[in-house]
């Protein structure tokens, strides 16, 4: 038991000296706004810095000797209030081998989530957190904390520490330059990805669930997702999104950027045989528009939304062993998520205009309330803009960098906003969202008797679902946004500049 106590205590003393070397590294920094240190590891990434705090150990401050050993205690205490007499109860209903007489045994592995240590039908619940493609490079951070805990206690844990650096070669991340291409690190990835789950399967108990937690907002990555869990034959009976990210993170302003996680019930039971294509789209249409709704009164909105579609779909999808179409071919993620993506298009775009307007608007002006809707301001990849055009009805590829709103900027797609536009290139257009940014440049202008001429011309200056298109981007938009702002300064003026197109009707 000695023995076992101080291997307790040092272990706790090199967490703390990993902590110190986070806040002594070259890459800290000083975050002035609130007067602390600013550790390596503020994103998932070791950023380049022009210039780095330097900070005393023992300097009674934040990141300091002291500072390190009171998060770890921090935890230690938190970690305290779940122990074993807490979970007594459930000890004495299910005991484990492990398990002591006073409570229920803990024990921490280390092993390939491809190859588990352990026999069939052994667990009654799986929990996971999967990564995502590139994401985040995990074994390459974690080399930083690796070194310092090899030196301390690597004799310690000689199973943990027998390579110079993190193992990498089987590691479940899209890596190119590891893996021999792009192509060939994303066939990896996702080979591995389902065979981790297979291995769930393998190890779950009859009827026992599993929880996948994802949170990627590309399609290509909820194809593989979806893929590999139809291959490893678990039941997908549920789905939900969970806020979990911080909208204070470094790219939440700057790309569409999603605000949930999506967790995804899973249980290893038998599934139903084959079902037909034409069939099985009907039953999710009418599961959608149930689940969609409740996704709309619970206040998910944008990226998340789309995504939390996808995760209801698979509730779906995911109970039929195959589904195939009536000419014999078996449908995968790809037809369903196009399918999901036209079902939750439709959807939102009705809520958005509060299903009035939805069929006085073209498909471009469409697209342009979704994409605002969605993404916001932020550029996607052309992939994304794709398959949102599609649902839309657009062909992409036709539109952008002529004179309209779409511009592709190498492998992204950015929708610009009036402030982005000029006025030469809105003058013969008939299109309502052009329409409506010529007459936002005009008002910006003070340019009122052209404004109300263009809105007479158009026939949009009587329109409420004009007003009501600009209404609703104008309620996607951040308080800071330049369109939003153009907007609401338009918008809070209509009744006179409808009374003045009235007149002007009567008079021009």
């Amino acid at each position: 038991m000695r023995a076992d106590y101080a291997k307790a205590v040092v272990s706790y003393l090199a967490l703390g000296i990993d902590r110190l070397a986070d806040y002594n590294s070259a890459l800290t920094t000083w975050v002035p706004h609130g007067e602390f240190m600013g550790h390596t590891f503020t994103r998932q990434a070791l950023g380049m810095v022009w210039d780095y705090f330097e900070l005393n150990p023992r300097s009674q401050a934040t990141g300091d000797w002291n500072s390190a050993l009171n998060w770890i205690l921090r935890v230690l205490e938190n970690c305290s209030l779940y122990g074993r007499k807490a979970f007594r109860p459930y000890h004495l209903l299910h005991p484990s081998p492990e398990a002591s007489g006073e409570g229920p045994g803990v024990r921490a592995t280390q092993s390939s989530a491809t190859i588990l240590p352990y026999p069939d039908n052994y667990f009654d619940a799986v929990f996971t957190d999967p990564p995502y493609y590139d994401n985040v490079g995990y074994a390459n951070l974690s080399d930083f904390f690796y070194v310092w805990l090899k030196r301390t206690v690597g004799d310690l844990y000689p199973e943990l520490f027998s390579t110079p650096l993190t193992p990498k070669s089987n590691e479940i991340v899209s890596d190119p330059y590891r893996q021999g291409g792009k192509d060939a690190s994303k066939k990896f990835f996702e080979d591995m990805l389902r065979k981790s789950f297979q291995e769930i399967h393998r190890v779950l108990k009859p009827n026992g669930i599993t929880v996948i937690v994802y949170a990627h907002k590309s399609t290509s990555g909820w194809e593989t997702l979806i893929n590999s869990l139809l291959d490893s034959n678990l039941i997908m009976t549920g789905a939900w999104p969970l806020h979990t990210e911080m909208g204070a993170r470094l790219n939440a302003s700057q790309t569409a950027s999603l605000a949930s996680s999506i967790y995804i019930v899973a249980r290893k039971m038998e599934r139903q045989p084959t079902g037909f294509y034409n069939e099985v789209k009907e039953e999710l249409k009418r599961h959608l528009n149930r689940k969609l709704q409740r996704l709309w009164e619970e206040g998910i909105g944008g990226a998340d939304f789309f995504i939390a579609a996808i995760g209801s779909a698979i509730e779906v999808f995911g109970k039929y062993e195959r589904v195939m179409d009536f000419e014999g071919n078996v449908v995968r993620a790809d037809r369903l998520l196009d399918e999901v993506q036209r079902i939750a298009t439709d959807y939102a775009v009705r809520q958005i205009l509060h299903n009035g307007f939805v069929g006085e608007i073209s498909d471009l002006t469409r697209f342009y309330v979704l994409w605002r809707w969605n993404y916001g301001e932020a550029k996607v990849t052309f992939d994304e803009a794709r398959k949102l055009a599609q649902s839309c009805g657009i062909d992409l590829s036709r539109e952008w960098n002529k004179s309209g709103f779409i511009r592709k900027e190498k492998e992204f797609i950015r929708v610009l906003g009036p402030q982005m536009r000029k006025l030469d290139d809105l003058k013969d257009s008939g299109e309502l969202i052009d329409v409506l940014h010529h007459v936002l440049l005009l008002w910006e202008k003070s340019k009122r008797e052209e404004m109300i001429k263009i809105l007479n011309k158009n026939g949009y200056g009587g329109s409420e679902a004009f007003y009501r298109v600009a209404q609703a981007i104008s309620e996607t938009l951040p308080v800071e946004s330049k369109e939003k702002k153009l907007l609401d300064g338009f918008l809070a003026g209509r009744e006179r500049v409808k009374e003045e197109v009235k007149q002007g009707r009567l008079f021009g």
